[in-house]
């Protein structure tokens, strides 16, 4: 009998090493190490291995004919705008996202879509019974959609019974740390059984032409749990984000080998379910705060997709010795190199007053044309000057204080114009794209132009007057 590898895994990011420690070299985690056989070949004696050998395959030339890989539509455009257009038939997606996000109603309302359009959908739960998912499946008004149901976490009875007939269109595993295959010794949930486990259903899927989503946890920072080889293994990786607080969900393509890898799709979580959001800028920018010092509208690009969305700043003056940096939905080091440029370039002298940034909405920004709205919304915090409604900003900002141009301003525009704003302060260089707009543009080629005309429009903040004494009698 072959010997087991016994080797001590980290289960956050699963780097192996020879002995236990505390603490991983790799990821920088305490007490995450774990005792696991990653030989990999505990059912298969060694006798075999050492006679088996490989088989022979075809090898083909560059040159032949391409076709598009066949799709199917779920029904649902927003997931289909961020996979590409559908789902790609024998391709494996990894979702993942914050407990109590949506996940599994997300994948419910599309499995019930494709049962209702006469394909074969499975979905097999891990973590909870089928009277569960019945529960859901009624809240959501969709219990008459032919869905398949099992709750089974072992990976060996669920390939055989898939196998079984006319193979599903699309299968949906939730989640992966709950399976387990017995082709390694490991506890379910181990680094090692989740890639196991992950690969022998992508070895499924490859095969059967079966579309494949796979649920996976997340840890603290926002990772999905598990090593990232699994990342690497699969076609897709989508990450569904929002806040508890905020009804809006964004879902969005961080890998994708058949589509754009920067799309998001919009959802609103309501009493029904999920539903699709097919104009996020309007909703966004519902209850903005009209007049107010310190907003400003920021017209970005998420994927193909031109978003308003409004930026809201303050800046306060701070009793502390070290002033309060707090950046919600935008990276926090690009702020820090904004309020740098503001303070070297433009004379803005913000080390005694405390700066909160915020993205409403829930949306998390990542491209960097924000920087021109969040320099805009700060300095209007700042001197207390309330920017035009009408207006929307975008451009990135060097470290010299020059406004960058971005791509994609004909898109940008065309939105703000669709929504009813009348201006545009953008980057100099990229007026050349903005032929046949109907806004009033104003090109700025540096940050010191928008800020010395924002800072003409403050209003001194005094003291609040004294409460007048009234005389009853």
């Amino acid at each position: 009998m072959a010997k087991n590898t016994l080797s001590f895994v980290c289960q956050n990011c699963g780097a192996a090493y020879n002995r236990w420690q505390g603490k991983c070299e790799s990821c920088g985690e305490w007490n995450t190490l774990a005792e696991e056989d990653v030989s990999g070949n505990a059912s298969v004696p060694l006798s075999v291995r050492a006679k088996r050998k490989g088989r022979l395959f075809n090898l083909e030339s560059l040159t032949g004919e391409s076709r598009d890989a066949p799709r199917i539509i779920s029904g649902m455009s927003e997931l289909d705008r961020v996979t590409g257009g559908g789902f790609v038939r024998g391709s494996v997606i990894l979702l993942g996202g914050d407990p109590g996000i949506g996940k599994s109603t997300l994948l419910t309302q599309a499995a019930s879509m494709l049962a209702k359009a006469k394909h074969r959908a499975v979905y097999i739960s891990g973590e909870e019974a089928v009277a569960q998912v019945r529960l859901r499946a009624e809240r959501l008004g969709l219990a008459t959609a032919p869905v398949q149901l099992a709750s089974e976490t072992s990976v060996e009875d669920i390939i055989a019974t898939l196998s079984e007939g006319t193979p599903p269109r699309l299968v949906i595993i939730d989640s992966i740390q709950t399976m387990w295959t017995d082709t390694v010794e490991s506890a379910p949930g181990t680094v090692t059984q989740v890639r196991a486990s992950a690969q022998a259903l992508i070895r499924f899927a490859k095969k059967s032409g079966t579309a494949l989503i796979l649920v996976g946890h997340v840890t603290k920072d926002g990772q999905i749990a598990g090593p990232r080889v699994v990342e690497h293994m699969v076609d897709a990786v989508l990450s569904f984000e929002g806040e508890g607080s905020q009804q809006f969900r964004i879902l969005r393509a961080v890998k994708n080998r058949f589509g754009p890898t920067d799309e998001i799709g919009v959802f609103e979580m309501t009493g029904l379910g999920l539903r699709e959001v097919t104009n996020p800028s309007e909703l966004f920018l519902s209850e903005r705060d009209l007049g107010t010092p310190g907003t400003a509208v920021f017209a970005g690009v998420e994927g193909t997709r031109p978003v308003l969305v409004e930026l809201q700043a303050l800046v306060a003056p701070t009793s502390l010795g070290t002033p309060r940096r707090a950046v919600v939905g935008w990276d926090p080091s690009r702020l820090s190199m904004v309020l740098a440029v503001l303070e070297a370039h433009c004379g803005i002298k913000l080390s005694g007053h405390d700066v909160y940034l915020n993205v409403a909405g829930g949306l998390r920004i990542q491209e960097p044309a924000a920087d021109l709205a969040a320099a805009a919304a700060l300095v209007s915090s700042l001197a207390n000057a309330p920017l035009p409604v009408d207006a929307v900003y975008f451009g990135e900002i060097s470290l010299s204080g020059a406004v960058r141009p971005v791509a994609q301003t004909s898109a940008r525009l065309k939105e703000a114009t669709k929504l009813g704003f009348a201006r545009a302060i953008l980057p100099e260089s990229s007026s050349a794209d903005s032929s046949g707009t109907t806004l009033a543009l104003h090109p700025s080629s540096s940050l010191v132009g928008v800020v010395s005309e924002i800072a003409a429009r403050g209003k001194r903040r005094g003291p609040a007057p004294p409460p007048q004494n009234r005389d009853d009698g």
